[in-house]
């Protein structure tokens, strides 16, 4: 109980900011109890309603969160710091950071027809030849792109979309395993993850069902490529989800194409069954470059407009310069048929790898994508064991929140006769771990 602070205020905005002083200034931690309502009103001598009306403030700011019989108490600090993988150690090949082969990616050469001096940015965030473009993108996938907007980078567009439809404390649907800047990223918007199961056709409706019945305000998923057990949306899966999220029309729909052109597998987009509350997510890092912190989405009008208006408010715009750069790439036939390669590229290592596997009776998930999602008992022993044989892979507990443990493994830059030999030591090393750990 907060014994150590003595809360003050006569009207419920006057208590909830008594409140948030403590909380700001360390007097009450987190994990800290408030009195009971009956006894702070007693001691302030204010009605129960009062207090009430501020213990609700608080905790629709994130300030404060309800424990059922254990009462209400100070809500724990967010994460503001991304669980980052370790460094990857001197000497070994690096299969762990998810990036593309840079022999895959065409040249940035920054644009030299935006002469210096001073535009209406504001009044003309986006490019219009660049709007035009990523219109005719997005359709060609049969996603409705009346409305399409601009940020820097799908993590800005996700994490600005979060911060201005849901509060503090509101519940978000999660991939699990998934991404883990995503994962870190909803935590620090004071928000609560809700996992949901995944399989080779991406997020599970069934899953998806129990976690809007938990009261999830938003969900977050990939609909291929999915990051990182690989999985790709059937048409019966999307028409499942759909039927699903049609019974939610309150909750935001994210829906996170992050390695679009290079996937490796055919979009089947819920946006086309029509939510209420929506966001298709495209950025171009995996396939024109990881410099260009820059993505497009398309979604329903009040999303637009709240996205937008908080967009202007911060950094503004994003840079005419990169939107010039983009759009130089996006529509330059040599450009193009690199990423065309590319995707046939990252398809044939990633297939080659998963056969490897199979074929020394490893099973993995790689449906989509540039990664591998492996199942393992011990995900120590499998990364210890394989650094050992010169290979650096990612262990699986930074995309976790419910599901076993496994390893991803990024194929991107894995040539066939690699996968060879790495899956041969993977095999030895398995064996190894079951003889020491017990499997």
């Amino acid at each position: 109980m907060a014994t150590q602070y003595e809360i003050s205020g006569t009207t419920a905005k006057g208590i909830a900011g008594s409140v948030e002083r403590g909380v700001a200034e360390g007097e009450l931690a987190p994990g800290v109890a408030l009195p009971p309502v009956r006894r702070l009103a007693d001691e302030l001598g204010v009605s129960p309603g009062t207090v009430a009306t501020a213990y609700k403030e608080l905790r629709q700011r994130g300030i404060v969160v309800t424990r059922g019989r254990g009462g209400t108490v100070v809500a724990p600090a967010p994460a503001v710091a991304s669980r980052r993988p370790p460094k990857v150690p001197a000497g070994l090949r690096d299969l762990a950071g998810g990036h593309p082969d840079p022999a895959l990616l065409p040249a940035l050469l920054p644009p030299s027809r935006l002469s210096p001096g001073a535009r209406s940015h504001r009044s003309m965030p986006r490019l219009a030849r660049l709007e035009e473009v990523v219109r005719d993108w997005l359709a060609a996938d049969g996603i409705p792109a009346e409305h399409v907007t601009f940020a820097h980078g799908a993590l800005d567009l996700i994490g600005r979309v979060l911060s201005v439809e849901l509060l503090p404390g509101d519940a978000v649907a999660m991939e699990d395993p998934g991404y883990h800047h995503l994962l870190d990223l909803v935590a620090a918007l004071g928000l609560r993850t809700v996992p949901v199961a995944v399989d080779d056709a991406g997020i599970r409706p069934e899953d998806l069902r129990e976690a809007l019945k938990a009261g999830v305000r938003a969900v977050v998923f990939s609909p291929r490529a999915q990051n990182p057990y690989g999985g790709c949306f059937s048409t019966d899966r999307r028409d499942a989800l759909a039927e699903v999220l049609r019974a939610a029309p309150e909750v935001l729909v994210v829906e996170n194409d992050h390695a679009s052109e290079v996937s490796g597998a055919p979009l089947h987009t819920v946006t086309s069954a029509g939510p209420g509350r929506w966001v298709h997510v495209r950025t171009v890092s995996k396939f024109l470059g990881t410099d260009l912190r820059w993505a497009a989405a398309a979604c329903d009008p009040v999303t637009l407009v709240r996205h937008d208006g908080r967009l202007l408010l911060t950094s503004g715009w994003v840079s005419h310069l990169l939107q010039e750069t983009v759009h130089g790439l996006m529509t330059d036939e040599g450009t193009r048929a690199l990423v065309a390669r590319a995707r046939e590229t990252y398809a044939l290592r990633r297939t080659a790898l998963a056969g490897e596997l199979s074929a020394r009776g490893i099973a993995s998930h790689a449906v989509s994508g540039m990664n591998l999602w492996v199942p393992v008992r011990d995900e120590s022993a499998v990364v210890n064991g394989l650094r050992s044989y010169g290979w650096w892979v990612a262990a699986g507990a930074r995309f976790r929140l419910a599901s076993g443990p496994g390893v991803r493994i990024t194929a991107a830059g894995l040539a066939p006769a690699q996968a060879a030999r790495l899956a041969s030591d993977f095999a030895v090393v398995l064996g190894e771990s079951e003889a020491t750990y017990g499997g």
